[in-house]
């Protein structure tokens, strides 16, 4: 891997685009970007909260194969992700593995700060990201869901991905 996240960065002052090689990146806050779901009514919600899951399964899985192109392949990877995850603002992350079957914590989730108390998990991206990088590194299909969120009370948000048995 050549540098860290934050490293990799660059500003385009003329355009007004930050990125980091060719993927464009965009600071906002995060209570700003969850007040879109919260301010949804819950049926529509939820819909809302896994359209963001698979958005960012589709882009941050773009992103898990540049690491993995720079150098970060298998387990490797988990520790890129789990490195360049405070970069973004995106909590620490601790991976725990268990054959296929893998584990995600999170400490200071920005989703569920942004989004408050809540009723239900709200960490949409991070399950996203979660699932898109252990199908990388599991090299098959993985379904990942968030267990527990701070949003409802837990002491940190906690992830789960197994080996996906059927489509959904």
């Amino acid at each position: 891997m050549s540098g860290s996240f934050k490293e990799r960065l660059s500003f385009d002052d003329e355009t007004g685009a930050l990125f980091d090689q060719s993927r464009r990146y965009m600071m906002i806050r995060p209570d700003a970007l969850m007040g879109i779901f919260k301010r949804l009514p819950p049926d529509q919600r939820m819909a809302a909260l896994q359209a963001f899951a698979e958005s960012i399964a589709e882009q941050g899985g773009d992103s898990a194969r540049a690491y993995v192109a720079m150098g970060g392949s298998g387990p490797k990877l988990l520790d890129v992700i789990a490195a360049t995850a405070p970069e973004l603002g995106w909590g620490i992350w601790a991976f725990h593995m268990d054959g296929d079957h893998f584990g995600l914590s999170v400490r200071n989730s920005p989703f569920a700060a942004g989004f408050g108390p809540s009723d239900h998990p709200v960490c949409a991206p991070i399950v996203g990201m979660f699932g898109a990088v252990t199908t990388i590194v599991a090299g098959k299909p993985m379904l990942a869901r968030e267990t527990a969120c701070v949003a409802m009370g837990a002491e940190l948000c906690r992830f789960e991905s197994t080996p996906r048995t059927s489509t959904p």
